[in-house]
């Protein structure tokens, strides 16, 4: 196992909350616009603590995408634990083990009641830690498709992830591929 489970998740929740953008989302619109939507990443990202339902808390979420897409493009690993030290700090982390939902003994950085985006930004931060306490940065990958902007985990055993899981991306740079050589024959 490279990451613990609940890391892996937080990981995951932040590659889809990014990919919400419109430039990476497979619809080429924001798909983070409404309480609905919010609702939906919310519930599928497995989050739990109050919630308050306000536009308020939308657009925290909204611009909290734009801060964890950085992580992604940052030049160093200095550059990252800069970002993420003032993540946790902001949210005002303070790790605690917790054990709700069948996840087993896990951390949950700040309180139930602490807002939404100060929750999701400190638990992806503190996955984050793990990423870069392991090594693991390379992992951390932009989507190779040249048409695509969305980001991505890559946890496969040989680090040969290249393509998001958003948009068809892989198959539609192989048929890409495919009718190229085809056309050169």
């Amino acid at each position: 196992m490279l990451f613990t489970h609940d890391v892996e998740l937080s990981l995951l929740a932040a590659t889809m909350l990014v990919n919400t953008l419109p430039d990476a989302s497979p619809s080429g619109e924001d798909e983070l616009t409404t309480m609905e939507q919010l609702d939906r990443w919310f519930e599928r990202e497995g989050f739990t603590g109050d919630r308050l339902h306000t536009r308020t808390e939308l657009d925290s979420l909204r611009v909290l995408r734009l801060r964890l897409r950085a992580l992604w493009g940052a030049e160093s690993d200095e550059e990252v634990v800069s970002a993420v030290n003032a993540m946790l700090d902001e949210g005002g982390a303070l790790p605690r083990l917790v054990n709700h939902d069948a996840l087993g003994w896990h951390i949950h950085a700040n309180t139930p009641d602490a807002p939404l985006a100060d929750r999701v930004m400190v638990e992806i931060a503190m996955a984050w830690v793990d990423v870069l306490r392991q090594g693991e940065r390379a992992r951390m990958k932009r989507c190779a498709a040249d048409d695509c902007e969305a980001v991505l985990v890559d946890f496969s055993r040989n680090r040969s992830k290249r393509f998001c899981d958003v948009g068809n991306c892989g198959n539609r740079m192989n048929v890409r591929a495919f009718r190229a050589r085809n056309a050169a024959s």
